[in-house]
């Protein structure tokens, strides 16, 4: 699309989000407990994911867009912008995939992802993303509820993708990248690069409505299974500007002599690091460096032989840069910013991580999920330096509204100050609907508010605290791990009567998985034997480090519903 044919387009579709209930000003609202955010509203442009991201790194084309932290290949903005134009030809022209198909992106991190999904996304797809550490059997599972009709992977997990592909009972296309030059692919793999370069005679696909479904990653919810949640083009373009709203734009724009540099080491697959690290970071102009996996030596290296000028981190990355003796106080001496979310990060580990970074370096938390694209709260650089942010998720972003209800309130009154309660929220980076789920759809909301799950509340500045949460999930590292699904695993096992999972605290995880397993009569269970089983059908961080024990029952409500606080008290007791 021209630069002017593009400008017209936007003049014409650029319809502000305060129409739109879910879009509404935060600033017309009565009940003075019911939180806006201190920030002005930001006009939101009703446009699609490559239409914004097109739009700004035009300037930015001689810039490195991205760059593998083991093998140093890398793109500019402007090879991102060309390559991601022919994949999307190609995979319309030679994989005959059509507007509103969706294909499933099984990546680790890598400068490949955000040409991926961009390309797949001008080719007017749904992309659903996969944690690559998963098993056949949990890949089937999301390939067969999101309906995906093709994959994109790494030569090393085609053999996973080709098996989740035949559990699921579906004959996939599998376009395959190769992370080394003299990597083989294997036989009937269909390969990127050959996508990639190839110059296809086929129209540019012309934008569609904001409104439609663009990224379909899973999530737990409250509870249960993982479910799709349907994210529109809106709502992450919303989210994005957002985030980066005057107030709350931890970046500066690149020059001949400056580039913010930021290591990509949250998983792009999950939302908090697609759209912060992935879409934010293109949206403005900063250098990515992409780690596959975070080992300690791999980290501490571009910390090293970078200058790294702003972290996104969950809590045990917090602490590892705070409490490992191999990251020195001089590599972190170009950082102005580390921003955690993910999970709460305490105030004693705030202060620190502050007492071994230099003078100039802010740490500041931010809150969101999958369900809200994900930023719901950022703290910003002001709360931080007049002193009102430690231990705080942060205020609202723009264009949001929140309040703490009572829990099982169902009116839905919002609370005052310091009253503890459940967090819900409402704005234009809300969620569309669960995938396929009316009845969940329904429950996630009270009157047009979404119901977050989680416990806290808001002080006279408006700067929330996350406390607790309703939600049975487990986070390991970031990781959502739901009970239900382990548990289904867990009773399969044939010795297995009955079981409960909950997650238990840890200084370095924040959370592991633990079983309470009920044995069937006259069985013998074996705990080691249990813990391997698993193991071999879930993720890593899905497995039961948090231990196994054999009870005589599980407590549970008149409902037949599993009573895991009962659980969680009694282990705490011991």
């Amino acid at each position: 699309m021209s630069a002017l044919r593009r400008l017209l387009f936007m003049m014409r579709e650029n319809v502000i989000l305060k129409k739109n209930i879910r879009n509404l000003s935060t600033n017309n609202h009565q009940d003075v407990n019911i939180i806006s955010s201190p920030c002005e509203d930001v006009d939101i442009p009703s446009i699609t994911i490559p239409e914004l991201i097109y739009s700004r790194i035009e300037k930015f084309n001689k810039f490195t867009a991205s760059v593998c932290a083991e093998t140093h290949r890398s793109y500019t903005f402007e090879q991102l912008r060309v390559k991601a134009r022919n994949l999307s030809k190609a995979l319309r022209k030679i994989l005959k995939l059509e507007k509103g198909d969706t294909i499933a992106i099984l990546l680790t991190n890598s400068p490949e992802y955000p040409l991926c999904v961009l390309g797949s996304l001008e080719a007017g797809l749904v992309v659903t993303t996969i944690n690559p550490l998963y098993t056949p059997e949990e890949i089937s599972r999301q390939l067969s509820d999101s309906s995906s009709k093709a994959i994109i992977t790494f030569a090393d997990l085609y053999a996973t993708a080709k098996s989740a592909a035949n559990l699921s009972k579906r004959q996939l296309p599998i376009v395959t990248i190769k992370s080394k030059n003299d990597e083989l692919l294997p036989e009937g793999a269909i390969i990127f690069n050959e996508l990639l370069d190839s110059k296809i005679d086929l129209p540019d696909f012309q934008p569609g409505s904001a409104d439609d479904i663009a990224i379909l990653p899973y999530s737990s919810g409250t509870t249960g299974l993982p479910k799709g949640v349907q994210l529109t083009h809106r709502n992450i373009v919303s989210n994005i500007h957002q985030a980066t709203c005057p107030d709350l734009d931890f970046s500066l724009p690149p020059t001949d002599n400056f580039q913010d540099i930021i290591p990509a080491v949250l998983p792009m697959f999950h939302i908090y690091g697609l759209t912060v690290t992935m879409f934010a970071a293109l949206n403005s102009g900063c250098r990515t460096i992409t780690l596959s996996k975070f080992t300690p030596d791999l980290y501490i290296s571009v910390l090293k032989n970078y200058k790294t000028s702003i972290i996104y981190a969950a809590p045990p990355l917090v602490l590892f840069l705070t409490l490992h003796p191999g990251v020195k106080k001089e590599y972190l001496e170009s950082v102005r910013i580390v921003s955690s979310g993910a999970a709460p990060l305490g105030a004693l580990d705030e202060e620190r991580f502050l007492q071994k970074s230099p003078k100039n370096t802010k740490i500041v938390q931010g809150y969101g999920l999958t369900e809200t694209s994900p930023v719901v709260t950022v703290c910003s650089v002001k709360l931080f330096e007049q002193g009102k942010a430690t231990g705080s998720i942060g205020q609202l972003v723009p264009n949001t509204l929140a309040k703490i209800v009572a829990i099982d309130d169902g009116t839905g009154k919002p609370l005052g100050p310091h009253q503890p309660g459940e967090l819900l929220v409402k704005g234009p980076q809300v969620m569309k609907n669960y995938h396929n789920k009316e009845e969940e759809t329904r429950n996630a909301f009270l009157d047009g508010w979404f119901r977050t799950g989680d416990l806290g509340h808001y002080n006279e500045d408006g700067a929330f605290y996350i406390t607790d949460r309703l939600k049975e999930l487990i986070k390991v590292k970031g990781f959502q791990v739901a009970p239900a699904e382990l548990e289904e695993i867990i009773r399969d096992f044939p010795a297995v009567d009955d079981a409960a999972v909950i997650g238990v605290a840890h200084d370095s995880y924040g959370e592991l998985p633990r079983a309470y397993v009920v044995p069937k009569k006259g069985e013998i269970l074996k705990a080691a034997e249990l813990a391997e089983y698993v193991a071999e059908k879930v993720a890593s961080y899905k497995q039961l480090k948090g231990g196994i024990e054999i009870v005589d029952s599980i407590p549970k409500n008149s409902a037949g519903k599993i009573l895991r606080r009962q659980l969680k008290l009694a282990y705490e007791r011991k």
